[in-house]
C-alpha cells in the first residue's frame, strides 16, 4: 500500500468525498500509467478556476515542462476567453516546452478527471502542437 493509497479516507469500503473519489481514480490511473524518459507523462491538475500541466519523467522523478492558465504569457493569449478555451491554450503552451526539450510522444494522465471538458480541450491543443499520445 502506497503513502497516496493510505491517505485517502475511506468510508466502508468506499471513498465518500469527491475529492476522495478522484484519487482513487487517479490511483487506478497512476497504476497503468508511468512516465519514462522516451515518453513522459503528461498529467493534468484542474482546480475550479484554472488549469495546471506538467511532463514528468518518472524513472528520474524530474518535470521537464510545466504551464498554466496563470501565466503572464498564456494570460495575454486567453484574456476574456473561456475556461475550456484557456485550457486549449495551456495544451498548446505545453507541447511547444516539451518539444524544444526534445521530446516528442507522451502518456496522458488526466489525473482523476473525466476526459472532457477542460482536459480533453488541453489534450487536443498538446494534440494541436505538435505532441503524439
Amino acid at each position: 500500500m502506497t503513502t497516496l493509497q493510505r491517505r485517502v479516507p475511506r468510508l466502508f469500503g468506499k471513498a465518500g468525498t469527491p475529492w476522495a473519489k478522484r484519487q482513487v481514480r487517479h490511483l487506478r490511473v497512476r497504476k497503468k500509467v508511468f512516465g519514462t524518459t522516451e515518453r513522459p507523462r503528461l498529467c493534468v491538475f484542474r482546480s475550479l478556476q484554472h488549469v495546471y500541466v506538467q511532463v514528468v519523467d518518472d524513472t528520474r522523478g524530474h518535470t521537464l515542462a510545466a504551464a498554466s492558465d496563470q501565466e503572464p504569457e498564456v494570460r495575454k493569449q486567453c484574456q476574456g476567453k473561456s475556461k475550456s478555451e484557456r485550457a486549449k491554450a495551456v495544451g498548446a503552451v505545453v507541447a511547444q516546452r516539451t518539444l524544444q526539450a526534445g521530446v516528442t510522444t507522451v502518456v496522458f494522465d488526466r489525473g482523476g478527471y473525466q476526459y472532457h471538458g477542460r482536459v480533453k480541450a488541453l489534450a487536443d491543443g498538446a494534440r494541436e502542437g505538435g505532441l503524439k499520445f
